[in-house]
């Protein structure tokens, strides 16, 4: 089957955001007298939405929901000032996006960040290129790895959900993928490992970007 369409996950494979995140986590934390994490343990704390990685980065024991909500509306204020201080997309995306406006498929960006951080990121920071849909986490958008995100998007794009490839480069996107009967393909040069990739259903690993216009080329000859 020849594929039509290309969804994306954000961070950790269109756009390294690790260190605005990081940063912004860490300064919640040190004003509040917590000890701070070094950038790389946010590879793993990140990927279920911002409360999530709220609770992870505090201390274990100081995990009350009210402690949470605190540093929750902290942190969205904090990143929300400083979400593109540092980030920038990932060497070979703007290749890899050109190329596929060439090709003429469609694109679309679907992340677990909320929608309207994500909305903000595509527009500024890869503005150049077209993207036929982009979707964050919202009410009408569920955290992935429920498919129903991916699902409207294929439909929003006039796909069947076979015809699309889903690029990320953790588990929940690659459970988003077989959830949704996508073809999974997992970004090796974000956030997670290898083995994390193929565990979660990933049927091929990209190693750098460049390396998706292959799967396209081979189903569509």
């Amino acid at each position: 089957m020849a594929y039509r369409a290309v969804i994306f996950d954000l961070d950790g494979t269109l756009l390294d955001t690790l260190d605005d995140i990081a940063d912004s986590a860490n300064k919640v934390l040190t004003g509040r007298g917590f000890p701070p994490h070094p950038v790389d343990e946010y590879r793993f704390f990140v990927g279920d939405g911002v409360k999530k990685l709220v609770e992870r980065i505090l201390p274990p024991g100081k995990r009350s929901e009210s402690l949470v909500e605190e540093c929750l509306l902290q942190m969205r204020e904090e990143y929300g000032r400083n979400w593109n201080v540092k980030t920038r997309p990932y060497d070979g995306i703007p290749e890899l996006l050109a190329s596929l406006e060439d090709l003429g498929l469609k694109r679309a960006v679907l992340s677990n960040k909320p929608d309207e951080l994500t909305q903000a990121c595509v527009a500024e920071l890869l503005s150049v290129w077209t993207f036929d849909a982009v979707a964050g986490h919202s009410e009408r958008t569920p955290h992935k790895p429920h498919p129903d995100g991916a699902l409207s998007l294929a439909r929003r794009l006039g796909v069947n959900p076979a015809e699309v490839v889903l690029v990320g480069d953790s588990d929940i996107d690659m459970r988003t993928a077989v959830n949704a009967g996508m073809y999974p393909a997992g970004a090796t040069w974000g956030f997670r490992p290898r083995e994390e990739l193929v565990t979660a259903g990933a049927r091929t690993l990209l190693d750098r970007p460049a390396d998706l216009l292959a799967i396209l080329d081979n189903e569509a000859n």
